[in-house]
């Protein structure tokens, strides 16, 4: 059977396909397992057709494989392929809305990410986590030390000098136990900070080794975080336009 178009349905362990030929007619709807898909995907489907797949967990992934493999990968974001769902929700119907989604010739895609922005972008989502984590951190140390008569500074800087001073002062108050506890706090604290100028530097080393990052550092007040945050743009030189149009802005 020849195939013009395959929607994917992606999950954890099976995967929903639907085939079209060129007149449109469902010629290859199948569950396959997760183990087995890409072989019985290429028993099935010559290089060069297009394979359609939503942009979600695994999707970038499973595209860079496919398009190692001849194969031209269209992603969907989920919102553009829900109004093609017929009739109720499951792994067939959304294969099936995946792959008329795709026969839209206004459709827009979702550019596959390398390996290295997904690198980049879980330094990123960690960084973020790491920073809530202290955050939350440092709202529970001011809360505890409050109980105790002290007020915490607002500034995360300004708490990190209060909280020896604090530990140090014998007339504040403090009990041995709970002074006990805030040093386990103020070293969870401390532990959160070496992570977060880990990572600081790991992004900072990037910004230097990436020439796309560097050219994004060249608009005014663009360091290396911001700059490797936007570093989808440079993949598909979206950073050079947006260098340019900046610049002219600021003429």
């Amino acid at each position: 059977m020849k195939l013009t178009r395959v929607g994917v349905d992606l999950a954890k362990q099976v995967f929903q396909v639907h085939g079209v030929d060129r007149a449109e007619r469902p010629v290859w709807c199948q569950r396959l397992k997760r183990s087995r898909w890409i072989a019985e995907l290429e028993r099935h489907v010559e290089p060069g057709c297009e394979i359609g797949m939503e942009a979600c967990g695994g999707a970038h992934h499973w595209a860079r494989l496919l398009q190692s493999k001849g194969y031209v990968v269209k992603l969907i974001a989920p919102q553009f392929v829900k109004p093609y769902v017929k009739s109720n929700k499951n792994d067939a119907n959304d294969a099936q809305a995946i792959c008329e989604a795709m026969s839209r010739r206004s459709m827009r895609y979702v550019a596959v990410k390398t390996a290295e922005q997904q690198d980049i972008q879980a330094v990123h989502r960690v960084r973020a986590s790491l920073i809530s984590e202290r955050t939350a951190k440092a709202n529970q140390l001011r809360g505890l030390v409050y109980e105790y008569g002290l007020v915490a500074p607002r500034e995360i800087a300004s708490l990190r000098r209060a909280v020896p001073a604090w530990l140090e002062d014998a007339t504040n108050g403090l009990s041995v136990r709970f002074r006990a506890l805030l040093a386990a706090l103020y070293r969870d604290l401390q532990g959160l900070d070496g992570r977060v100028h880990e990572l600081d530097r790991e992004i900072a080393a990037l910004a230097r080794e990436n020439e796309a990052v560097r050219r994004i550092e060249q608009l005014r007040g663009i360091g290396p975080l911001t700059a490797s945050g936007w570093w989808p743009w440079s993949v598909t030189g979206g950073s050079s336009r947006m260098v340019d149009t900046w610049r002219s802005r600021s003429v």
